[in-house]
Parts: C-alpha cells; sequence; structure tokens
C-alpha cells in the first residue's frame, strides 16, 4: 500500500430522547446535529459522549448502548470525521441549555426528524434509538 495514512478526528455523539422527542442542536452550517463532540486523550467514548451533552446543554445523561459508527464529510469545510452514536437517558429531567457552540436545541418527533437537514448517519442513529425504547 502507498500513500499517506488518513486520520479522522472521532466525535462521539449521544441519541436523547425526552417524552417521545429527540433533542437536537443546530450548529453554524445551517444543520441539526445530536449533541456530542471531540474525544479527548484517555477518555471512554462513554464518558465524551456524557461529558460533551453536559458541556452543550448542560443536561446530565447516561451513556446506554453503541447505535452506529461512520465516516462523515463535511463538504463546508473540506474534512472528514469518524462519528460514533450512543443511545442516551436523561439523569434527571431539565431544559437544554444552548452553548455558544450552536444557536438553538430543540426536540423533536420521529417523523420529523426524517424532514431535517442532517447527515443521514444521525437519522438512522435516532430511529435505531426509537425503536430500542419502543420494546
Amino acid at each position: 500500500m502507498t500513500g499517506e495514512a488518513t486520520t479522522y478526528p472521532v466525535s462521539v455523539k449521544g441519541v436523547v430522547i425526552h417524552d417521545g422527542r429527540v433533542l437536537l442542536l443546530h450548529n453554524e452550517r445551517d444543520e441539526w446535529e445530536l449533541p456530542g463532540g471531540r474525544i479527548e486523550p484517555g477518555e471512554s467514548p462513554e464518558e465524551c459522549v456524557v461529558r460533551e451533552i453536559a458541556e452543550e446543554t448542560r443536561l446530565l445523561v447516561r451513556a446506554n448502548e453503541l447505535l452506529d459508527a461512520w465516516t462523515y464529510h463535511i463538504d463546508a469545510v473540506g474534512r472528514s470525521v469518524f462519528i460514533v452514536t450512543y443511545g442516551c437517558t436523561l439523569v434527571e429531567d431539565g431544559a437544554p441549555v444552548v452553548s455558544p457552540e450552536h444557536d438553538a436545541a430543540e426536540l423533536f418527533s420521529p417523523t420529523d426528524v426524517a424532514t431535517l437537514r442532517m447527515p443521514d448517519g444521525y437519522k438512522r442513529s435516532i430511529t435505531t434509538w426509537f425503536e430500542m425504547n419502543a420494546r
């Protein structure tokens, strides 16, 4: 194999369902996304998603099942990110507080999610977590 190895930053995202709706954040690329972010050295993916959701929304969650993983190419910035998603459970009720990283936080029904501008991988993870919680 020739050429340089390609590496990607890792972003761990959480699917948080509250009252039958999923929490999504609106970013500067005019997309909706799951809360979460980059994993730090020495941190487990589960620790990362719990920390990132608290930083971005001030909500306390528990990371549960690993839902999916894929590489997402962000055209607007010309780079790719390795995305890992977890189903998360709220530890205590509360309204999300939007961090400076986003301009809005909203709860959406599963049918609303299908119409939103967001990566298909997020939609797949949201559908999976809703199905797992319906059992």
